[in-house]
């Protein structure tokens, strides 16, 4: 474990031009979220979708539940406006299903990356192993569909179980379809990610130490899923897990610690605050008739 004086004259002596190019990072990632959630739910009004997603932020960022407290947020307020419950929980499995399948893609590509010759190590276990997982869930959910086509009889799909792999073949379909049509909204299940993690690059910049980047995109995606236990902000969770998966990957563990507290403070505080305000904006919007936008 790093000492904490190390950490903390690490942190005296940040630079300040690289925090701030962080919250930059952080906010071009929220703005990434807004255009996934305006993607998706393609009928909403653009500022609605905009206020919705910057409120699903804030709460995921105060409740770690891996993603998944946002998307009910979401749901909640669709529902209190007179959504359709079909159309909610489908389109809310496609925005999971969306960010996921950006988040898979980009694993394969930086494992497949570091096994081939990336800077970073050169451990199979560290690079072609995340790599497959990635490629695994994606062939999988691929695969689904069509098992599920093959398995059900349209008489029988009264069942929970069966409605619920039914629903989710659908959805996996329709993400699909999003995902190979051109439209420069994609882009932002992308940026989503990818700024984020480059906010942490940039937290590292500020400390003086160069990480690799794609180490540093394998630490990321890996140490997240500590997201997924519900503590309040992630406070200890993710900053263990981020920690551990980059001094795994080479980082020095006190840079890393020093590194990760600047970053979970930038990527709690900016989307809680825009979300904050987005909110009480988007409570005063539910007053009135939500009208759906022509597609």
């Amino acid at each position: 474990m790093p000492g904490l004086n190390g950490v903390q004259e690490l942190l005296e002596e940040a630079n300040g031009w690289w925090v701030a190019a962080a919250v930059v990072l952080e906010i071009l990632s929220c703005i990434g979220y807004v255009l996934v959630v305006q993607l998706v739910f393609a009928r909403a009004p653009l500022r609605f979708a905009a206020r919705l997603a910057l409120a699903e932020l804030a709460f995921g960022a105060a409740v770690s539940l891996g993603g998944a407290g946002s998307i009910a947020l979401g749901a909640w307020v669709l529902h209190a406006v007179g959504a359709p419950t079909k159309a909610i929980v489908e389109r809310s499995a496609v925005l999971f299903l969306l960010t996921s399948a950006a988040n898979a893609i980009v694993l394969v590509v930086f494992g497949l990356g570091l096994f081939l010759g990336l800077e970073g190590p050169t451990d199979p276990l560290l690079s072609l192993l995340p790599a497959l997982v990635g490629l695994l869930i994606l062939a999988g959910c691929l695969a689904l569909p069509r098992w599920v086509d093959r398995r059900t009889h349209p008489d029988d799909r009264a069942g929970k179980l069966t409605t619920t792999l039914v629903g989710l073949a659908d959805g996996i379909r329709t993400t699909k379809r999003m995902l190979v049509t051109p439209n420069w909204r994609l882009l932002g299940a992308y940026a989503y990610l990818l700024c984020d993690i480059a906010v942490l690059w940039a937290c590292f910049k500020a400390l003086g130490f160069d990480v690799p980047i794609a180490p540093l995109v394998l630490a990321y995606q890996i140490g997240y899923l500590a997201n997924i236990i519900p503590i309040p902000g992630g406070i200890g969770v993710l900053d263990t897990g981020l920690v551990a998966m980059l001094v795994l990957y080479g980082a020095p563990a006190t840079t890393a610690a020093a590194a990760v507290l600047i970053y979970h403070a930038i990527v709690l505080w900016i989307p809680s605050l825009w979300g904050t305000v987005a909110y009480a904006l988007l409570r005063r919007q539910m007053r009135y008739p939500i009208v759906p936008r022509e597609t």
